[in-house]
């Protein structure tokens, strides 16, 4: 992860001074978040496909949550490893193979006729996600200049978003399309399949997109090849700046030393930094308000108390349209009232809601081994969940990134987003894995549990995280 670490203002990537080609940033920023688009959207078309999952592997609530959760264990092992492979082959390369990745896994889940095999290709385009995760942000911070790199880089969170509702819009065409996801669609096979390899269109795209744009100059430099890493530069600066901009990504790179995994440790007590334990809380409590479940297994949860299929799949489309809108403000906020006052204010927001939903299910009565909701408190349920989901939105979605990728100090900053990472992803892994076990259980329990979760994380923010609005990278050293 040593790549991460170089990746701000001290590579010499300031747009003060230069004539930005912002064409050329804009067309090759344009490519690289459609790694996000892809983060979003393999991991948000599972929501949907779950009746036909189940009908197809004659799933239990565990084999379910494993069906849906595997690409998480992928993602956390990609994301670990997707720093070194970058140094060592370039973050281009790197990132076109995560798009084949993605092409291979759409094709053999949807073609999957065991729960195994299907897990197997789930856990490589997790490879994928993981990696794109890590690089594409990396790649645009190093190829765009320093004053809109905060934007640009908030822009990755956006197309996150915007793959999630993308795969929930598919999702709904194919099963309105065909009745239902179950139903047999095109050349007779059911629609649930068809969800996965609608995939390979925006996948394809992806990685016939990577052909066409250079690999990261400070790659380049890394490698020795100043003349290519010139020529990038003399595009992306105007010509006169080409040559200045080499020598200074060589001279940040004269100054660093390689960092390692025990920068984490603090040099006197040799244990964890507490800075890496306000990173690890970010990291970890964002997953454990149980917003994947609302993206995962949004569908599945709306059936169980009375929506059917048809307007889960609708709802799933709001909540994704909101969560852009929410990812919107908190790009016009973020700079202005800081990352901290957001944090706190999602955290009680989503403490609040939760609590409303955990209300809400704890009245539903089972009708025919299926849970229902009153009609008078359906309506309810349906706006404090899209409420969280703005919360979370406005708040923990995109802070979290953004504090992680410029609290840590230079040194440990490669190491620390590879373990805060690596613990986000696992995270993940378990909310996913044990939700439909918990919901089996009790459902208002399980809400309950995501609710106190949410109320805790405001208390570790107020004492765990400092602001950092406004502060240079360097600054990030207490």
């Amino acid at each position: 992860m040593a790549s991460v670490s170089n990746a701000g203002p001290s590579a010499g990537m300031s747009a003060e001074g230069m004539k930005v080609n912002m064409a050329f940033v804009a067309a090759i920023v344009a490519v690289a978040t459609i790694g996000g688009f892809m983060f979003g959207y393999d991991s948000g078309v599972i929501n949907g496909t779950q009746t036909g999952l189940k009908a197809a592997f004659n799933l239990t609530e565990a084999g379910e949550g494993l069906n849906v959760a595997a690409i998480l264990l992928g993602c956390a092992f990609g994301a670990f490893a997707a720093g070194r492979l970058a140094d060592v082959w370039g973050r281009r390369t790197v990132m076109i193979i995560s798009a084949l990745l993605f092409v291979i896994s759409a094709l053999g889940t949807g073609a999957a006729h065991t729960s195994l095999v299907f897990v197997i290709f789930r856990l490589i385009g997790g490879l994928g996600v993981g990696a794109a995760s890590v690089l594409c942000p990396v790649y645009i911070s190093e190829v765009t200049p320093a004053n809109i790199r905060g934007r640009l880089s908030s822009v990755q969170q956006i197309m996150i978003i915007t793959g999630l509702t993308g795969a929930f819009l598919a999702n709904y065409a194919l099963a309105h399309t065909a009745g239902s996801s179950t139903a047999a669609f095109w050349l007779g096979l059911p629609a649930w399949r068809w969800m996965f390899w609608m995939q390979v269109i925006p996948a394809g795209f992806f990685f016939l997109c990577l052909l066409g744009i250079p690999e990261s100059p400070r790659f380049l430099v890394a490698k020795g090849k100043d003349a290519q890493a010139e020529a990038v530069l003399s595009r992306l600066f105007g010509a006169g700046q080409g040559a200045r901009k080499v020598e200074e990504i060589r001279a940040s790179l004269a100054a660093d030393h390689q960092p390692k995994l025990s920068d984490v440790l603090d040099p006197v007590t040799k244990k964890l930094r507490v800075i890496l334990w306000a990173g690890l809380v970010l990291a970890v409590f964002q997953q454990l308000v149980g917003i994947n479940i609302v993206f995962y297994y949004g569908s599945v949860l709306w059936q169980s108390v009375g929506f059917t299929e048809d307007d889960s799949l609708k709802i799933n489309i709001l909540s994704g349209s909101l969560s852009i809108l929410a990812c919107l403000a908190t790009i016009a906020l973020i700079d202005r009232i800081g990352r901290k006052p957001l944090l706190l204010i999602g955290s009680i927001g989503m403490a609040v809601t939760l609590g409303v939903m955990t209300w809400c299910f704890s009245t539903a009565t089972t009708v025919n081994g299926a849970l229902h909701l009153d009609p008078s408190i359906g309506p309810i349920a349906l706006v404090a969940a899209n409420l969280y989901v703005i919360f979370f939105n406005l708040s923990w979605g995109p802070v979290m990134w953004v504090m992680l990728g410029e609290m840590f100090p230079n040194q440990m900053r490669g190491s620390a987003l590879a373990i805060c990472g690596f613990a986000q992803w696992i995270a993940n892994f378990a909310i996913s894995f044990s939700f439909p076990i918990m919901k089996k259980a009790s459902l208002p329990a399980t809400y309950g549990f995501y609710a106190v979760c949410a109320l805790v994380s405001f208390f570790l923010v107020q004492k765990l995280i400092h602001e950092t609005r406004g502060k240079e990278l360097e600054a990030m050293e207490g």
